[in-house]
């Protein structure tokens, strides 16, 4: 197995460089994957590098010129670790943090850049662990495998090194970037954001996480975004699947205001969220060289959100409802990242599960009579017309497949339960 080995400090000015654009691209690729290559020159030299690690796969990248043209796409794996603060905001640190990984997101960028998936993974997805490296034993230690276990208690097992390694087994694809953020991190970012807007079908009241908002529309930052993002008991059918789903239409909306209001070119503002990752997140090496940083900006600085689509990784409750495994169609998502391909979602998928989230606006309802009519004659005019070789659209997938598009506003609901 690969030796892992921190990189060698580089002089002041690269390392600033270096740490600016991190702090912006990491968190900006997984939650607006519209980057803008922005550096800030001498940016914290009076933080503190924080520790990095390296990722076994980061050896696909070796040998590639530049990383926005990485044959078969790039892939970048984030997660959110329930870790609980010294200072007791989120609960007691020694009594209620296993610094479990509850937020798993990968996110797969297309070879040609003209599509982006963001696969969210169940904190309670059963998964066969690989060996992995041992973070905290000597060079060349390791941990052995496992089998069945929790997703979100692999980090506390081997580091987010020993996720990302379970996450590639499991879909079939590497992933050569990964960095984490904590509790205080996503509420300091959506600050510096200057808010994100979010919808409520119904007034929700959830004690567990904090949150308390009436129906409606709501621009929400700090501790009452952190408490959105954390709801479970209060919406969808009270599960983690519901809250992946809120999770998502919350992402989709910052991607909206960042693109809509140009944060990408304020430079206070990207200062600012710049400073708040910086704070609050680890990233892996390959992500501190400042010119891999600029090479993924430029990957996805334009892209149509349309074209940047939202999955929940496809599961099934085990018999005693304890966990989920996945289902048969986690195969097609599989298939579709292994082989870079678009996804596009069925349209009424989420709707209808039991853990999604609303549409905007209502469907609109069955055309009357006479419009049935007339568009069986529009569709017979249309039927006389010269054929025309049209774009082969992406395949759908199983009906069964959660999520949204980067355009798409959809709205949390509450739990009837």
């Amino acid at each position: 197995m690969a030796a892992r080995h921190g990189r060698q400090r580089r002089t002041s000015a690269w390392r600033a460089l270096g740490k600016g654009l991190a702090a912006s691209v990491a968190v900006l690729l997984v939650s607006t994957l519209g980057i803008a290559a922005y550096a800030v020159a001498d940016l914290y030299d009076d933080i503190q590098e924080p520790p990095t690690f390296t990722l076994e796969s980061e050896e696909v990248l070796a040998e590639v010129p530049d990383i926005g043209v990485m044959d078969g796409g790039l892939t970048f794996f984030l997660a959110g670790i329930d870790k609980r603060p010294a200072d007791g905001s989120f609960g007691d640190p020694e009594e209620d943090s296993a610094v479990l990984n509850d937020v798993n997101l990968l996110v797969h960028i297309a070879q040609d850049h003209s599509h982006v998936e963001v696969v969210s993974f169940p904190r309670d997805l059963l998964v066969s662990v690989p060996e992995c490296a041992d973070p905290n034993g000597a060079e060349g230690e390791t941990l052995s495998s496992m089998s069945s276990v929790k997703l979100n208690t692999v980090f506390q097992h081997g580091g987010l090194g020993c996720v990302a390694e379970t996450v590639e087994e499991l879909v079939g694809i590497p992933i050569p970037l990964a960095g984490v953020v904590e509790f205080a991190g996503v509420a300091a970012i959506s600050e510096a954001i200057g808010g994100v807007e979010v919808c409520l079908v119904d007034p929700i009241d959830d004690p567990w996480s904090g949150l308390n908002l009436g129906a409606g529309t709501h621009s929400i930052s700090g501790l009452t975004a952190l408490a959105f993002l954390r709801t479970r008991h209060a919406v969808g059918d009270g599960s983690d699947l519901g809250r992946i789903s809120s999770q998502q239409a919350f992402m989709a909306s910052l991607m909206r205001k960042v693109q809509a209001e140009g944060v990408l070119d304020d430079p206070v503002r990207l200062y600012s969220i710049a400073k708040a990752a910086l704070a609050n997140m680890q990233l892996s090496s390959y992500l501190q060289d400042p010119a891999t940083l600029i090479a993924i900006a430029r990957t996805v600085q334009d892209l149509d959100l349309s074209k940047i689509v939202f999955v929940q990784y496809p599961t099934r409750y085990t018999e005693d409802l304890s966990a989920v495994v996945p289902s048969d169609s986690a195969e097609a998502v599989d298939a579709a990242l292994q082989a870079d391909a678009p996804i596009e979602l069925s349209a009424t998928a989420t709707d209808r599960a039991s853990y999604g989230t609303a549409p905007e606006t209502p469907a609109p309802e069955d055309p009357a009579v006479g419009d049935a009519v007339d568009g069986a004659v529009d569709e017979a005019a249309a039927s006389d017309a010269p054929a025309t070789d049209a774009p082969t659209d992406p395949p759908t997938l199983p009906d069964d497949v959660t999520g949204q598009a980067g355009d798409e506003v959809r709205c949390s609901t509450a739990n009837a339960g």
